[in-house]
């Protein structure tokens, strides 16, 4: 017997939709484009990062970006036979999968990011969502990999997530479904940088560590003492960082911001699975390396919040596998299954 939504099968093969001539091939470029780094990785078929290397992401230019891509993945191809790359983008990616529509923190409008890089590596090149990438991984080769129905969720500056559904990436209709970082939960409440008010990332992301962390700081320094020996004193200064290790030391006050971010993911976790009913919802980025400590007030916050509780299986948390490489495997593998 298996838990409900799990599957005891090995998989075969990914189950997105991949347009006509699927091909194999034994080993696949990941690349993550961010903000501030391109990350890629030579990615083997269980999802092994055999060789990896870095560039700074250029901020003046499409073309730059291009270029910093074209060079990183051609670094790797002199040490391995590739035939295929697949890149994450921190953005909005049409349902093609080949233009990047927009990216709130890289110069790319409306960006036909498949063609411009496939003429410079002479490469099959897919392009997806990061966060969908990065679900990717999680759904082939970790807290995933029994479901057929997964949500990740990457708590970091923002609030990012994929959705995996019946064994596919759900992209939507003009494929750029998931940002759930996006749903108001607070109509009127603190305003975000996509232009509305009250967005869940404005209250279970590290920013809004962060933002309670300072306030606490500047209102109860004694509550806060031990924040602000961290922080050098100054209020401003506190880091999600620095939460986390107050927290992990035992700091009452530390923890119980910590819980409040979880809570906040918890009652979120309640609607999502109200919608889309996931076996299991992995829990990434910077945020979620509190661990339990972020954990177990999110799965308290779910048992107390999700619909007809007591009469439904109740979803699975859990901490990501991968951490900052998953974007880098799941390009890798949907680059391998275009």
């Amino acid at each position: 017997m298996v838990e409900s939504g799990e599957v005891e099968q090995e998989r075969a093969r990914p189950g997105a939709r991949s347009g006509s001539g699927s091909t194999r091939s034994s080993l696949a470029i990941g690349v993550d484009v961010g903000g501030t780094k391109i990350a890629a990785g030579v990615v083997d078929e269980s999802g092994a990062i055999l060789d990896e290397a870095r560039r700074e992401t250029p901020a003046t230019s499409p073309e730059e970006i291009a270029a910093a891509i074209a060079d990183v993945v051609a670094d790797l191809r002199s040490r391995h036979d590739v035939r295929a790359v697949g890149i994450g983008a921190a953005g909005l990616v049409d349902a093609d999968r080949t233009t990047v529509l927009f990216s709130p923190n890289l110069v790319w409008r409306d960006e036909p990011l498949k063609r411009v890089v496939e003429e410079r590596i002479g490469l099959p090149t897919i392009i997806e969502n990061d966060a969908n990438a990065a679900a990717w991984a999680e759904f082939r080769f970790g807290g995933g990999r029994n479901v057929t129905d997964m949500v990740l969720l990457t708590v970091g500056t923002g609030l990012g997530g994929g959705l995996v559904l019946r064994g596919e990436l759900y992209r939507g209709a003009f494929g750029v479904g998931g940002e759930v970082g996006h749903m108001r939960v607070v109509p009127g409440g603190y305003p975000c940088g996509c232009g509305n008010r009250g967005c869940w990332e404005q209250y279970a992301s590290g920013t809004a560590l962060e933002r309670e962390a300072r306030a606490l700081a500047q209102s109860s320094p004694t509550r806060a003492s031990r924040l602000l020996e961290l922080a050098g004193g100054d209020p401003a200064n506190v880091k999600g960082r620095m939460v986390t290790q107050a927290a992990k030391e035992g700091d009452r006050a530390a923890q119980e911001l910590l819980e409040e971010v979880g809570r906040w993911l918890g009652e979120g976790i309640a609607s999502l699975a109200a919608l889309l009913d996931p076996a299991v919802v992995v829990i990434g980025g910077g945020v979620s390396e509190a661990g339990d400590l972020l954990l177990e007030p999110a799965r308290a916050a779910l048992e107390r919040t999700l619909t007809a509780r007591g009469h439904r299986p109740v979803l699975r948390i859990q901490q990501a596998s991968f951490g900052n490489e998953a974007g880098i495997i799941g390009a890798a593998d949907l680059a391998r299954w275009r």
